[in-house]
């Protein structure tokens, strides 16, 4: 395959619960950013504010069981199950227990420890 991955607009940061309501506000109140909250049906996120980051929207949401914040980032494709074929080929492996997506996207980690979503480009 010759994988064609490129960046989504789409950055996640999981946030621990006690720091929640902080980083809200940084973004809102300091960064004076558009900032609203969404609803969210997930059972590993109890909370999500939505962010206008320029082009692109970050999302922050509130992970009651973490101890630090991670960030994570969108990969679009063309085709999920080629890219997917194509990252085993190169031993990366799905994560998908991380957090529940749908069916047709996958979770990925880099080397370091970056969590990805890979999902068919819109």
């Amino acid at each position: 395959m010759n994988a064609k991955f490129e960046g989504g607009i789409n950055i996640a940061i999981k946030i621990p619960k006690n720091k929640y309501e902080q980083t809200v506000s940084f973004y809102k109140d300091i960064l004076k950013l558009e900032v609203e909250e969404k609803p969210i049906d997930n059972p590993t996120v109890s909370k999500t504010h939505e962010v206008k980051f320029g082009n692109n929207t970050v999302w922050l949401d509130c992970v009651d069981n973490y101890t630090h914040s991670e960030t994570w980032l969108e990969l679009n494709v063309p085709d999920v199950p080629a890219a997917i074929s194509h990252l085993k080929d190169h031993h990366v492996e799905t994560c998908d227990e991380f957090e529940k997506i749908p069916d047709n996207m996958h979770w990925i980690t880099d080397p370091a420890g970056t969590v990805f979503i890979v999902k068919q480009r819109d």
